[in-house]
């Protein structure tokens, strides 16, 4: 596996994409691990369009960051940087008791996960980078 390939960080941001959903629809909301996943594929989709421009980058769950040197590399996002602070803030404090996210979050983190996935699989696919195939193995 290539781990350089924009397609591996697409699958692996889509697994954790359907892992938010899936965990949202349940009757009893595991609102910790709503808001992780929905990060961490936030996080998987801009790490992916900075590897389509070879955009090297640090290893860092700071999704502002990630998406300043998307901008850097003349990828316009135009996502809100207080929207992906506040999910950046869940790779960290959804994982220590003291810091747990409301469901209200739970509910909002998989929404800014769904803008970023939808903006980075159009900008791939426009920039020649296909999507995958629904339900492959993802290694």
């Amino acid at each position: 596996m290539n781990v350089d390939e924009p397609q591996i960080w697409m699958q692996y941001a889509e697994e954790d994409y359907r892992l938010a959903a899936s965990l949202l629809r349940r009757k009893h909301k595991p609102v910790l691990g709503i808001c992780l996943h929905a990060q961490l594929s936030a996080e998987k989709y801009l790490k992916a369009l900075l590897l389509s421009k070879k955009v090297p980058f640090p290893k860092t769950h700071d999704l502002p960051t990630m998406n300043s040197l998307c901008v850097q590399a003349g990828i316009l996002t135009g996502f809100s940087p207080k929207l992906l602070t506040l999910l950046s803030d869940y790779a960290v404090a959804s994982r220590y008791p003291g810091e747990e996210p409301t469901l209200q979050e739970a509910y909002q983190a998989p929404e800014i996960a769904k803008n970023v996935r939808k903006f980075a699989r159009k900008w791939l696919q426009e920039n020649g980078y296909p999507p995958f195939a629904r339900g492959g193995n993802l290694r």
